[in-house]
């Protein structure tokens, strides 16, 4: 949901990024390297207790070997409020060493407020960059440099509560399972158990991004490769709006606005979510786990991720790339493995990524997530994303009731956000 912060947020950045091309450098040379007292600080959205302690093990591990850097600091931000609260404070000549980046990347690199990591990655030994999945890279990078280390990249899966299927008498097969079969099980559970049929997790008639885990495999996107265009008009966006259109008022495959169903607590017979929500199961119900159900274009897979990089704002940039390079080393790849799925290709077997996690097989890992990686597309993303969020939801807001005229509805998208593109 866009919020009254998250627009300020948007001229928090303008100010920021103004005041970083004014006095951030653009690479890590150009920080003092020569301090006896550097205090280095990264903001992350986490507030996990398992995940913060091991962020702190590693920092002790590191300062360790490097005296002059005297404390590593992680500071946790509430994720509503994320990009605000970190665009406030580079605005404010406050910005941290390094930050956790979602949607926000796509400025920050236009900008050059971050520092180019790729010619230190490169020269760290022992740290193989060429051991960095393809896939996972575009979003963070700009003529062939890395901006952002891809810590984390989870795809979307498909949940599955096998418990409320069977009470509805209801089958399925992951292996050949199709957008129409999971409306199909979803209305039926629906109308036999009062029960959810499939909910697109975040999503709640607000952050329509989260649909392109369902209107990717209709062959649809939100705009054009190169940003420029938008493409909500088009015959296969139409076609994955009228289904999700019927479902939510026609069928009742899917909750409609204003009606709430956590899969998680067993409201819902299946979920879209990224792979990381695994921990929210509780045992409570039986469940199943699978890739996204094929749409009319074929198998697809859509990716979340989050990156770290280096402000050019930090007054320790060289410092803080050379932490970031231990971050992300392949011994502590294979640490915070456990809580992030990893870009490293040596890292990325069910049996790797299944060592640690409680919750899901190996099995399971390897289809949802190894298999996913090579050829999946992250969640749209642009400049502006803030502004081009707000201005897409309150065009979209129409769609959403039964005698609504879908296309034009989307087009009416399209006139809403497409200057903003264009810029």
């Amino acid at each position: 949901m866009i919020t009254a912060r998250k627009a300020l947020g948007v001229l928090a950045l303008t100010t920021a990024l103004a005041v970083t091309a004014a006095c951030g450098a653009s690479d890590a040379s150009s920080s003092a390297g020569s301090s006896t007292d550097v205090k280095l600080r990264m903001t992350v959205w986490t507030s996990n207790e398992d995940q913060l302690k091991l962020f702190d093990a590693i920092g002790d591990a590191y300062r360790a070997e490097h005296p002059e850097v005297s404390s590593i600091t992680f500071e946790s931000l509430p994720f509503a409020d994320y990009n605000t609260t970190l665009t406030t404070q580079i605005a404010g000549g406050n910005a941290p060493d390094l930050a956790w980046m979602g949607d926000l990347s796509k400025d920050l690199i236009a900008a050059d407020a971050l520092v180019g990591l790729t010619g230190k990655l490169k020269a760290t030994d022992g740290w193989k960059y060429d051991d960095l999945e393809d896939s996972a890279t575009k979003e963070f990078s700009r003529d062939g440099t890395l901006y952002a280390y891809p810590f984390s990249n989870s795809p979307f899966a498909l949940y599955v509560n096998t418990d409320l299927l069977a009470k509805a008498g209801q089958k399925i097969d992951p292996k050949t399972l199709t957008w129409d079969q999971v409306a199909a099980a979803g209305a039926a559970v629906h109308a036999k158990t009062g029960k959810a049929g499939f909910v697109i997790r975040d999503f709640d008639y607000n952050a329509w991004n989260m649909l392109a885990t369902v209107w990717t495999g209709f062959g649809a996107a939100a705009w054009s490769a190169d940003g420029k265009t938008c493409t909500f008009g088009s015959p296969q966006m139409q076609q994955a709006f009228t289904f999700l259109h019927d479902a939510a008022f026609k069928t009742k495959a899917m909750p409609g606005p204003g009606a709430k169903a956590d899969f998680f607590a067993g409201d819902a017979a299946f979920t879209v979510a990224q792979v990381s929500r695994a921990s929210l199961l509780t045992g409570s119900f039986k469940f199943g786990l699978s890739p996204l159900p094929a749409g009319p274009a074929g198998r697809y897979a859509v990716l979340g991720q989050a990156g770290v990089g280096v402000l050019a704002a930090s007054k320790h940039a060289e410092q803080a790339t050379d932490f970031l390079a231990y971050l992300t080393n392949p011994e502590n790849a294979a640490k915070l493995a456990q809580f992030f799925p990893p870009p490293r290709k040596s890292l990325l077997t069910g049996a790797k990524l299944a060592a640690n996690n409680k919750v899901l097989s190996a099995a399971q890992l390897q289809a949802v997530v190894v298999d996913q990686l090579p050829n999946a597309v992250t969640l749209p993303n642009h400049t502006k994303p803030a502004e081009i969020a707000q201005k897409g939801k309150t065009a979209l807001d129409a769609l959403w009731k039964p005698d609504a005229d879908i296309p034009a509805v989307l087009n009416s998208v399209c006139a809403a956000i497409e200057p903003t593109l264009a810029k």
